[in-house]
């Protein structure tokens, strides 16, 4: 983060009235807090306004066991144990609404059994009204969705298993 990204963000603060806000990145860590100068009628302090965090880059995590089952309903088959060390899994980097597609209307950006190469777009993630393309780190090919369209997601909870081979 460089000198007039903080700027900009100090702006922002002062633009929406949040009071904290509070960045950690590998190397880099900054804390923002101002003052309010309102007077409080009623002697309760205000609830801190959340600031939209910039997303993070995903760091897909090799597979070595097999992914825990879940109750819902998912797409494609349970891959073979010994197909799993070589799965990478695909997380979400964010907490937020999973989405397959990008309306209800339109087709899934991917399906079990595609190919994809790194860049393409697999799903996007609704958090506080912003929809974030999450993009594959690898080529390979779908064996897995693991989370349920429209669905709550939680920050690093697997989303896909790919087989990069």
């Amino acid at each position: 983060m460089n000198f007039k990204q903080i700027k900009e963000l100090i702006r922002l603060m002062d633009d929406t009235g949040v009071t904290e806000c509070e960045i950690e990145e590998e190397d880099f860590r900054i804390k923002l807090s101002k003052k309010n100068t309102e007077v409080e009628q009623s002697g309760q302090q205000p609830a801190p306004m959340p600031v939209p965090m910039p997303q993070m880059p995903q760091q897909p995590q090799q597979q070595a066991s097999a992914p825990p089952q879940q109750e819902s309903s998912q797409e494609g088959g349970q891959p073979s144990e010994e197909d799993d060390e070589n799965l990478v899994t695909i997380s979400s980097p964010m907490i937020g609404t999973f989405y397959r597609s990008p309306s209800p209307d339109r087709d899934p950006y991917v399906k079990v059994g595609d190919k994809v190469k790194k860049g393409d777009i697999l799903c996007v993630i609704e958090a506080m009204k912003l929809f974030n393309e999450i993009e594959s780190e690898y080529e390979g090919k779908i064996v897995k969705v693991m989370v349920d369209d429209a669905s709550p997601v939680e920050y690093d909870q697997p989303l896909f298993l790919l087989d990069p081979s």
